[in-house]
């Protein structure tokens, strides 16, 4: 794949990297280091540096090389498959499952199963990543897109980069929401004492968007169905815990008490309903994920400790 950028006033002054990162979405940013280092990535017809800061009418070339055969082990596991055409399929991704191989688990992976169920699988990330367009954390359940070409996958990003996906999820909050519907429109970026967390800033951060309707309510807990506007990480569980409702079993982002009645093994965060065009006819779908079984079993448990509103 070929590929000319031509930066206009307002892009001049980013340096090169983080310009391709925020641009080609379908890449990682070792990806594109990586590319770089190969000179692959040229700048008005010279070899292009990271740090470079570009300025307005600068012409970047990217070559991406066709994918080699991925160096995974193909794993049979048995794949929850919503849909699936010539050109995309949709997986409900279990939770607990990691989606993509990373150091310490390089098979016990959704892309190992991947490999395993078809050969037909988009390359354009690079070897680790084959027909992943987008991520659920490892404890996020959910539909997951998987797109089988690279024409599929540059258009899947495309829809995601436009913010063109409907991004439907349900979860399960500690407390009792005082509204029955809201939006929660609140930054996000790195948290500055904790680099592995995000956080609500004002400072070097994106714009955050949430909007929730209240499905259920119980003794304590509330039950959420939520469609994201814009999809920064984490960006549910921490939009409420910065209200200070966290979402039930989030380790990260949730306040732990020693005599919690009620004991998740993992995020109450499930990603309900993908809406998107169709990457080849353009017809428009809509995914549902039915909820698994122990989102459904803290749901009971719940439950029968009787409805209520007050916390």
């Amino acid at each position: 794949m070929k590929q000319t950028l031509l930066i206009n006033e307002e892009e001049k002054g980013k340096r090169l990297d983080r310009y391709l990162a925020e641009k080609l979405e379908e890449l990682s940013r070792s990806y594109i280091q990586k590319l770089i280092d190969e000179g692959l990535i040229t700048v008005n017809g010279k070899a292009g540096k990271p740090g470079y800061r570009l300025r307005a009418g600068d012409s970047i070339n990217v070559e991406v090389p066709e994918p080699k055969d991925t160096a995974i082990r193909p794993v049979e596991m048995e794949l929850d498959i919503l849909y699936e055409d010539e050109d995309i399929l949709l997986v409900n991704k279990p939770p607990g499952l990691v989606v993509h191989p990373v150091p310490g688990n390089q098979e016990n992976t959704l892309v190992n199963g991947l490999l395993h169920y078809t050969d037909n699988l988009s390359g354009i990330s690079g070897e680790k990543r084959p027909g992943i367009v987008h991520r659920l954390d490892k404890d996020t359940s959910g539909a997951l897109i998987v797109a089988k070409n690279d024409k599929s996958h540059r258009n899947l990003v495309e829809q995601f980069r436009n913010r063109e996906i409907l991004k439907i999820y349900h979860t399960i909050v500690k407390g009792s929401l005082p509204h029955e519907k809201g939006i929660i429109d609140a930054p996000i970026g790195r948290d500055p004492l904790e680099r592995k967390r995000m956080a609500v800033r004002k400072d070097n951060s994106k714009r955050a968007v949430s909007e929730f309707r209240v499905i259920e309510r119980f003794n304590g807990y509330t039950y959420l169905e939520v469609k994201l506007e814009t999809g920064r990480t984490h960006q549910i569980r921490v939009h409420f815990s910065y209200l200070g409702y966290p979402v039930l079993g989030d380790g990260k982002y949730g306040r732990k008490k020693k005599n919690d009645p009620l004991k998740a093994v993992r995020q109450m965060l499930h990603a309900y309903i993908l809406g998107f065009k169709h990457p080849v006819t353009g017809q428009w779908l809509e995914i549902k994920a039915p909820l698994p079984r122990d989102f459904l079993a803290v749901i009971d448990e719940i439950r029968g400790a009787g409805p209520g509103k007050n916390d």
